[in-house]
């Protein structure tokens, strides 16, 4: 009876240590990838790319005349006055 119990006893632990062993592999695979925020690069010679870098809002004003600042597309104008457009379509200056 005490064989039987020992026995038992050894095939438990075994299947503990090869189960703990199978999971601690699987773990050390798993990867978690983040999400995708364009490059400083890319934003920099992208206006159409949302950024909340104000400077980087003011270069690309400077160079493309039109930048997308917090979610929002502002211009320039003409007259070097900066300008977005309203839901219904008119100028709204800053």
């Amino acid at each position: 009876m005490t064989y039987i119990l020992l026995i038992l006893f050894f095939v438990l632990i075994l299947l503990i240590f090869f189960y703990s062993k199978r999971n601690r592999g699987l773990v050390q695979k798993t990867t978690i990838s983040p999400t995708y925020v364009p490059f400083l690069k890319e934003q920099k010679f992208n206006p159409d790319i949302s950024t909340d870098n104000w400077d980087l809002h003011k270069l690309r004003l400077d160079k493309f005349k039109r930048s997308q600042y917090k979610g929002l597309t502002f211009f320039v104008s003409s007259e070097n006055k900066i300008y977005y457009l309203s839901e219904e379509g008119d100028k709204v200056y800053c």
